[in-house]
């Protein structure tokens, strides 16, 4: 028995030296030995199997059975994971070559339809039959089927009889277009709202470009850029945002190398029709902080900020093509200053919170109650230029800017917040501040009221990102300092506003 285990030692280091030397010599003749060495596994067999014994001769039959088993064993694995391998490998491969399949039938299919078109246009221009089909107000001409921008080819189409220019309105002035436009919301579309709230829009709307629109659900917020929309006469654009836009593609598409096409979004046609109108633009992100405002909005926060309004494009794509749209230039689209984007947003756990690069660019407008109904006389549509408000605007600045009185008291205000809660007025906040208040008080508002709307949207919402739990005594010290700044129940949605904080905290 002894003699079958000293047997299975040597042959154990026999075996082990051997596949040591090969997987030293790797890939340089492993094998040249190793033949050499069955005559010693023979040697070694012969010595020790004469005296094995009964015992030795079961143990020899179940190690070799045991090895044949692991042999065996491994082999079967071996062949069940290639053939799980292949299998994986050639589905794939079907898969690529069914979606392959599916995008040439596409492109195919569409290609032959505007084959068809082309050529049912050519019989009947040919015949001098009047084809009703043709005469369609959203029918393709050959330029829009060919151009990289189909959409956008289509709105050159659609506006080339159609006149834009606008005249001037006589004797107007902003205090009358927040009257009637308040006025139409009721009589026409049975919305109300605060006449405050209309002086907030025009201001605002003169000093950014964005307005937010944020509060409670129900309270009118999207309701009132779709009310603008109607009272100019020029509908406002609604574009839902989605929780999966994450970058700029998702705003205003991209190129499509496949198809050689632009997948144009709604949000792009209509920053490119508002280039051939002279009225105001009214574009709707519905539900703007479902996602990060800063990601998929970002490259528009950042245009609005330059001076010169020649600066204010977007590149739509890196290469020049001849039959691009008419104001495409060289891939590039110049936004029209005509062009006012209004956000809604609700504050809820569903969605992302406003970052202050967001509000700083922006006007926000709060609701929190439903519009009370009140009687007024019916109001017409109110069609007037951009040109005439913006020089409206810019007469307010002229005829009201903020006393010199004023921004002193607003100094000392900046100077006793940042001593109390490190927050400063910034001076893209001053800029507003000083377009803000004067169309405001042309509106029909004080210079008192625009500043508290600013002060109160500006800067105290900065404070709910502080631990409002240990600056109780601060809010009260600042609800005292404006009173005595201004005057005690002037700053009225800033009183309301940090009563509203001690008791959040």
């Amino acid at each position: 028995m002894s003699a079958y285990f000293e047997y299975l030692r040597d042959i154990f280091l026999e075996v082990m030296g051997d596949i040591g030397q090969w997987f030293y010599k790797l890939i340089v003749g492993p094998w040249t030995d190793i033949p050499n060495n069955f005559f010693n596994y023979d040697n070694i067999f012969d010595t020790y199997s004469g005296r094995f014994g009964p015992g030795g001769w079961i143990f020899f039959v179940l190690m070799w059975i045991l090895l044949i088993a692991i042999v065996a064993g491994l082999g079967y694995l071996l062949f069940r994971l290639i053939r799980k391998y292949v299998r994986f490998v050639r589905k794939e491969l079907d898969k690529e070559k069914l979606q392959e399949q599916v995008e040439r039938l596409n492109y195919e299919l569409y290609n032959a339809i505007q084959e068809k078109d082309k050529i049912l246009g050519l019989k009947v221009g040919v015949l001098g039959v009047k084809n009703p089909e043709l005469d369609k107000k959203d029918q393709k001409t050959v330029e829009e089927i060919t151009s990289r921008f189909p959409k956008l080819k289509y709105v050159d189409h659609e506006y080339e009889e159609i006149h834009t220019e606008i005249p001037y309105v006589d004797n107007l002035s902003l205090e009358a277009i927040c009257n009637s436009f308040r006025n139409f919301a009721a009589s026409q579309l049975h919305l109300y709202y605060t006449i405050d709230v209309i002086r907030q829009l025009f201001a605002g709307m003169a000093a950014s470009k964005l307005i937010i629109l944020e509060g409670i659900s129900g309270t009118g917020k999207t309701s009132l850029a779709y009310a603008l929309g109607k009272f100019i006469n020029n509908d406002a654009a609604m574009c839902s945002v989605q929780p999966s836009w994450k970058d700029r593609t998702e705003l205003i598409g991209y190129y499509n190398e496949f198809t050689k096409k632009f997948n144009e979004t709604e949000f792009l046609r209509a920053v490119y029709e508002a280039t051939y109108r002279k009225d105001i633009n009214v574009i709707v992100l519905d539900e703007m902080n479902l996602a990060r405002i800063e990601y998929y909005f970002a490259e528009f926060l950042s245009i609005m900020e330059m001076p010169n309004k020649n600066e204010w494009q977007i590149e739509l794509i890196n290469s020049y093509d001849d039959n691009d749209p008419a104001h495409v230039e060289k891939g590039k689209l110049v936004i029209p200053q005509n062009i006012f984007f209004f956000g809604t947003a609700n504050n809820d756990d569903s969605t992302f919170t406003i970052s202050d690069k967001v509000y700083d660019r922006a006007i926000s407008l709060f609701f929190d109650d439903k519009g009370i109904p009140f009687d007024c006389d019916y109001e017409e549509q109110l069609v007037v230029p951009y040109a005439q408000i913006e020089a409206l605007y810019e007469e307010a600045c002229n005829q009201f800017p903020v006393s010199a009185k004023t921004l002193e008291k607003f100094d000392k205000l900046d100077s006793f917040v940042i001593a109390k809660f490190r927050l400063a007025f910034g001076n893209r906040i001053l800029k507003q501040l000083k377009v803000f208040i004067p169309v405001y008080v042309a509106c029909g508002g004080t210079e008192l009221e625009g500043l508290d709307f600013i002060f109160t949207n500006k800067i105290l919402k900065k404070i709910e990102s502080l631990n409002i739990a240990f600056l109780r005594d601060e809010l009260k010290q600042l609800d005292s300092e404006i009173d005595k700044l201004f005057g005690k129940n002037t700053f009225k949605m800033a009183h309301a506003y940090i009563a509203n904080l001690i008791k959040m905290s």
